[in-house]
Order: structure tokens, then C-alpha cells, then sequence
């Protein structure tokens, strides 16, 4: 008899065979004389579409809501259906008398298995594959601790539950708000908060009035001082106080009155977790949350060099850490120096990287024992590998030491202060070799002065700046506020914010890439360069949908509760019974409602379909026309955000226009014929770009020669003689 082993995706399925000894390869599955593995295409299988129900569902009406079906039913992916009838065919098989689940270790791993096994109609003994790298190793110990399915029954309940309440809700305010305004407006649970978390900022910086305030400096050679008041602020708002302190203080020396000096170590950030990977990607690449994700899963799947990425854990477990020497011998070259330094040392576990507690489904995102080959990796690919493997070795390190110092001066009867930090032991920041301490107000070199010493300032300098407003919300910063929504909650209650907290914030590690990218696609919000922007149907779909919609508070508890089915303390059947009367209870909402909804970017373009007029839309990669009739649904693209730099400013052009009509412009003012362009670009083929010159300076710095030097050659032969 076989075991038949279900894995998520074609990639990991044929990791799994490989290990297993499956050389026998078929359509869809590989086979032994012990295994049979197969795959899902993501999910095979999903709640079926209203129309399933019934065929006036067809026609979005208002009067046929809520939809409220007794039992959900399934349907087979139309994408999927031929791998779903393989997984179907193989699993009901005489000789199979098991069943492995190898899907993604996690809540929506579960779904994906359990429901293509239900509607295959399996019901044959189960077994469940919990790993977090798909490398050889892991995968045999893996195999090697099978565990019975039922352990993981709850888990799988908690998913569906979580499925079937945003299939109700979200389907019956969609339509309701779509067929009552005739207009293409979605919500949810998590999208819906998301996008009202965006208004507020937005509103916060509408009403921010700004205001001119002053500040004083004090400069000496070595040094420069900040200026104290009364209040221990930094800055008035009265220019005419820091004139009055200059006029009084000029030509007098600075006198030290208090020198503290305190010895500190700095730890290293903490490891990754999906949501911390993509914010600094966002920061340091402009990668989207979306694109982050998609290369993890290539890094994770393709090449095995990083563990799953859909965690929320910053932790390794203590059975992780006697791997740790193999993860580091599996590093590329680039890392050897530090590598070989830390094999050398015994690898302690620091509860600022372990804790069991802090561990749930998956640990944090480090490299697996996979061997390395950076010429398979794209540029993209090598980018984010580096930071997970930087951030893996920088908690291995011992903890930066700095000497604090902290000092006052009396200049007149005016308060000034300076603070620095002196380098003791580098620690961890050996691995971020480009970090600088920024907060240091005297170099490095400067002998420290002894109390009642006098020093002389060569220069007052006031500065006046005016008070700015909350920054616009980018990916990075947003990802941090679904993460952490508490501040923006309108509750008081601290149950509710606890939840929310213990939760992990609006949707999940593997969702807030596509809930950001639906409302771009949606065109409920808008990017211009780096920040987000919501758009005039973004705002009208918040002034439409009921107010819980838009609460971080509904999401902290539908949360808790899954939670609470996930461990069993909370039956399904009462969860959803909830979820059943308010689904009623906001269709009813809509569908009472006197508000009106109105396109505010409708062009003169008619539709070449239905020929109704067009509204005129910025995705995410540039401007389209969109059908205002959302049973069309004609798209035209206006223009699209190229990678391809101006030669002037040098931000992404925009590619405009049809056929040899289309230009590249930029904001700057600069625009040129497509075919100008590819000349240009072709007579820059031959030259040296920036990133070239910098690798080559590199190597010159490094190798310590001079280019080209005739007489070097010449010179080493005589460095060793006397």
C-alpha cells in the first residue's frame, strides 16, 4: 500500500518527491513504489459564487440581498480543475491507505488541503507534514515526525470559519453598495479599516496648521551645541527670544557644568518576520509589499535558501539553534570572513533571538542549510536574501558597546547641551558596515573638556523652520499601521486593543500585500512617487459603507474569536451564527441609506463597447480608462510608470500615447520620441553605468592598486630587500 502526499504548489511538490525517491513522473503527480505526491495550484478549491445557488444571482439586484445560504457551499477552481481531478483520481486509488498533508504549514495551508480533500470526497486515514524550509534535511525530519490530522482540526476550522464569515459579509456589502450606487465599490473587513486609516492621515494633514518656530545653536571646531529652554524644549515660537538670548550671550565662552558619562550596549534588530521584511524592503528598494513577498516565495520554493515567509514570529524555537552552524557553512562566499568567525565561537542562545513562547506555527525568516549559488539569483532575489541573512548574522553577534556622554554648558545664563557616543566595541554593527551613529554632536576625536573648563564659540546660528504635518502613509509605513492599528481605533476598550495587539493588527503576514494591492486595483487609493494617496472613491465608499466596516475593532474580534476556535475553547457553529445577524443587519444598512455616490474623474472618452462615457483612473503603474458601467468593464492604458530613468531629473518616465505616436515624459518637463529614446539608450549600451564604476572603485580599494600603474610591477620586486 502507498501513501498519498498533497503539497501546495508544483515546486515544493516535486522537493518532497525528489527526497522521497519518486522518479516515476506522470501529469500532475510523481510517483514510488511507497508515495504518491501531487499538488495544489494554491487553492484547487473555494466557496462557490452566488450564481451556484441559484441563476438570478447572475444579475447583481438589491432586492435579492442578503444572501444567506444555509450551508456554503464549494466549487472547483475553473483554473485548477484539472490538477483537482488528478488530486481527485489519485487519492481515491485502491492501493492508497493514507493520507499526507504537506500543504504550507499554516491556517491557509489547512484550507487548501482540507477543503480539496472534502470535495474530493476523501475519507481515508490523514496524517500532517509541519515543516518551515523545504530543504532535504527538513523535509526527512519532517517525514520522520508525522503527526495525526486531528491535531490540527481546529486549525482547519478557524480557517474556514475566517473563509465563510468574509465570503458573507464581504459578498453581501459589495453588492449591496454596487447595485445601489451603480458603481464598482468593494469592502471588507480588513480592506475597509485599511482605507479608512489612509483618510485619517489624510484628514490630519488637511487640518494641520503649520507654524514658524526658532531654534539656536552654539558652534565650536569640535563641537556644537543645542540650545535649552526653560521648558526644556529646543525651539520657540517667538523669534524675538532667541534674539534677545544672541544679542545677550555673543562672545561668551561655553562653561561646562556637568559631564555624564555611562557605558551602554545596543542589540541587534530583531529577526524577520514577513511584515518587518517587506516595511524595510519598502524603505530601501521601493519594492511593494506584493513584490517582497512574491521574491520570499521564490527564495523559499526556487532556490531553498530561506525558511517560509508568511510568519509573524521575530523568534527562533531552541530546537533551531544546533542548526545554526550548518545555516551559517551553507553561506555564500560573501560572508565567509564573518561566517568563519562565528563557527569559531560556541553559538549561545540570547533570548534576544530565541523563545519558545514567542514561536507559533513558523519561527522567523533565516537561511536554511541550502548551498548558495548567487549566479541563479536575480538582482531582486539577491537584495532580499542579503537583508534576511545580515539580519541572521547581526543577532549571532554580541551587542555594539558605546560609551554615553552627555554634556551641559552654561553659556551666559543660557542652558546648551551636546550628546555623543564613542564607539567601544562594534558588536554586530561589524555587519551593517555603512550604519553611522547620527545622534553624535561632537567627532570622535575630540578630547573630552573637565568641569568649570571653558570653551570658546565661534559662531551663533539661528534656525527657523516651520512645524510639518503627520507624513502621507507609503508601504512601508502603512504595512506598520495594518500591523499595529491601536492609535487609530475610536474605542476606549482595552480588551478590544489587547486583542488587536495579540492578534497581529488588520488582516494577517500573508494577506496585507494583497489587501494594498486591491485597493490600488480598486482605484480606491492612488500612488504619487512613494506616497499613498485615497482617491475621491475612496472617500465616498467610506462616507457609504455602515461604520463598523471601517473599525479596526471589528477585525480585533473577529480575530480573538478565530483564535479561540483555532484552540477550542470557542465552537464554530456560535461564530458563525454572529456573523449570520450582522451580515442582516448591515444589508440592511445600505440598502435604507439616503446617501448618493458620484464620479468625479468621468472624461469626454466614450467606451468603445457600450459607448458610455469613461473615468479617467491612476493603478498603480500609470493612468487608464476605465468603463463607468461595471458590467463593461473596458480598460484602456493612458500611460504607464516605466523603471527607465530622465536624463534630466532623473525620476521613472511615463510611457504615453499609441504606436509611433508614444513619447517618454517626465514631470520635470522633459519628453522625447520612443524612437529618440531607443537611440539614446542604444549609444549608452557601451558605457560604464553607476553601479559598474562604484564595483570597480570597490575592487581597486580592496585590492589596494592603483589602474594601470607600469611601475608597480617593478616596485614589489624590491619591497622584501634590505
Amino acid at each position: 500500500m502507498k501513501s498519498f502526499v498533497l503539497a501546495e504548489k508544483p515546486s515544493v511538490g516535486k522537493d518532497i518527491a525528489k527526497v522521497l525517491g519518486c522518479k516515476k513522473s506522470a501529469g500532475g503527480f510523481f510517483e514510488s513504489s511507497r508515495y504518491i505526491v501531487s499538488w495544489a495550484m494554491g487553492h484547487l478549491v473555494g466557496l462557490a459564487e452566488p450564481e451556484r445557488y441559484d441563476d438570478k444571482y447572475k444579475n447583481w439586484n438589491l432586492n435579492d440581498l442578503p444572501l444567506m445560504p444555509d450551508k456554503l457551499k464549494l466549487e472547483v477552481l475553473k483554473e485548477s480543475a484539472r490538477q483537482f481531478n488528478t488530486v481527485k483520481k489519485l487519492a481515491a486509488r485502491n492501493d492508497i491507505d493514507e493520507i499526507i498533508i504537506a500543504t504550507d504549514a499554516g491556517r491557509e495551508g489547512e484550507l487548501v488541503a482540507r477543503l480539496s480533500l472534502i470535495m474530493a470526497g476523501v475519507k481515508k486515514p490523514m496524517k500532517r507534514l509541519w515543516i518551515s524550509s523545504v530543504t532535504e534535511k527538513a523535509i526527512k525530519n519532517g517525514f520522520s515526525k508525522l503527526k495525526p490530522s486531528k491535531q490540527y482540526d481546529n486549525l482547519f476550522y478557524c480557517a474556514l470559519s475566517r473563509a465563510e464569515a468574509d465570503w458573507l459579509v464581504g459578498i453581501n456589502a459589495t453588492r449591496a453598495l454596487t447595485s445601489k450606487y451603480n458603481a464598482s465599490l468593494s469592502c471588507g473587513r480588513v480592506q475597509t479599516p485599511t482605507l479608512a486609516i489612509i483618510e485619517k492621515r489624510e484628514n490630519e494633514i488637511k487640518n494641520f496648521k503649520s507654524r514658524r518656530y526658532y531654534s539656536l545653536e552654539a558652534v565650536n571646531e569640535n563641537i556644537k551645541l543645542t540650545w535649552f529652554y526653560k521648558n526644556n524644549s529646543t525651539f520657540v515660537f517667538e523669534e524675538k527670544i532667541i534674539d534677545d538670548i544672541i544679542s545677550k550671550i555673543k562672545n561668551c565662552p561655553a562653561v561646562v557644568t556637568q559631564i555624564n558619562k555611562s557605558v551602554k550596549k545596543s542589540f541587534s534588530p530583531k529577526l524577520y518576520d514577513l511584515t518587518e521584511l517587506q516595511r524595510d524592503a519598502n524603505i530601501r528598494f521601493g519594492f511593494s509589499a506584493k513584490e517582497t513577498l512574491n521574491i520570499m516565495q521564490q527564495l523559499y520554493e526556487k532556490h531553498k535558501v530561506l525558511t517560509y515567509p508568511r510568519t509573524d514570529s521575530r523568534y527562533l524555537s531552541s530546537d533551531i539553534v544546533p542548526t545554526i552552524p550548518e545555516r551559517l557553512n551553507a553561506l555564500p562566499k560573501e560572508y565567509f570572513k564573518i561566517k568563519t568567525a562565528l563557527l569559531k565561537t560556541e553559538i549561545k542562545p540570547n533570548p534576544n533571538y530565541v523563545d519558545d513562547k514567542k514561536v507559533s506555527d513558523h519561527h522567523a525568516i533565516i537561511p536554511t542549510e541550502q548551498p548558495v549559488y548567487f549566479d541563479e539569483f536575480s538582482d531582486r532575489e539577491k537584495k532580499i536574501y542579503k537583508m534576511a541573512v545580515e539580519r541572521f548574522l547581526s543577532v549571532l553577534y554580541p551587542p555594539c558597546e558605546y560609551e554615553q556622554i552627555s554634556l551641559s554648558f552654561k553659556i551666559g545664563d543660557e542652558t546648551f547641551k551636546a550628546n555623543g557616543k564613542r564607539i567601544i566595541s562594534k558588536g554586530y554593527k561589524e555587519i551593517y558596515s555603512s550604519d553611522e551613529d547620527k545622534d553624535s554632536f561632537f567627532k570622535q576625536s575630540f578630547s573630552l573638556p573637565n568641569m568649570g573648563d571653558s570653551l570658546k564659540i565661534d559662531r551663533l546660528n539661528k534656525h527657523s523652520a516651520m512645524t510639518t504635518p503627520p507624513p502621507r502613509f507609503n508601504e512601508a509605513s502603512l504595512l506598520s499601521a495594518m500591523e499595529n492599528p491601536i492609535k487609530y481605533m475610536e474605542s476606549s476598550d482595552k480588551e478590544l486593543k489587547k486583542a488587536l495587539t495579540e492578534t497581529g493588527g488588520l488582516g494577517t503576514v500573508a494577506t496585507r500585500a494583497d489587501i494594498i494591492e486591491k485597493l490600488f486595483s480598486s482605484f480606491l487609493i492612488e500612488k504619487r512617487n512613494k506616497d499613498i494617496f485615497i482617491t475621491s472613491k475612496g472617500k465616498q465608499l467610506l462616507d457609504l459603507v455602515p461604520s463598523e466596516l471601517k473599525s479596526p475593532e471589528m477585525t480585533a474580534g473577529w480575530e480573538l474569536k478565530l483564535a479561540k476556535i483555532a484552540e477550542g475553547s470557542l465552537k464554530r457553529d456560535d461564530f458563525m451564527k454572529e456573523i449570520r445577524q450582522y451580515t442582516k443587519i448591515i444589508t440592511d444598512e445600505i440598502k435604507k441609506s439616503d446617501a448618493k455616490f458620484k464620479h468625479t474623474n468621468i472624461t469626454n472618452t466614450k467606451c468603445p463597447k457600450c459607448g458610455k462615457l469613461m473615468l479617467r483612473v491612476k493603478g498603480k503603474k500609470g493612468e487608464l480608462l476605465v468603463c463607468q458601467d461595471r458590467e463593461c468593464g473596458e480598460r484602456k492604458t493612458v500611460s504607464i510608470l516605466t523603471n527607465s530613468r530622465c536624463p534630466i531629473c532623473h525620476k521613472k518616465l511615463e510611457l504615453v500615447g499609441d504606436n509611433e505616436a508614444r513619447r517618454f515624459v517626465c514631470s520635470c518637463g522633459h519628453s522625447e520620441k520612443y524612437a529618440a529614446f531607443k537611440e539614446r539608450k542604444k549609444a549608452q549600451a557601451n558605457q560604464m553605468n553607476k553601479s559598474e564604476v562604484r564595483g570597480f572603485i570597490k575592487k581597486l580599494n580592496q585590492s589596494n592598486e592603483e589602474p594601470n600603474n607600469p611601475f608597480k610591477a617593478l616596485l614589489d620586486q624590491f619591497k622584501d630587500k634590505p
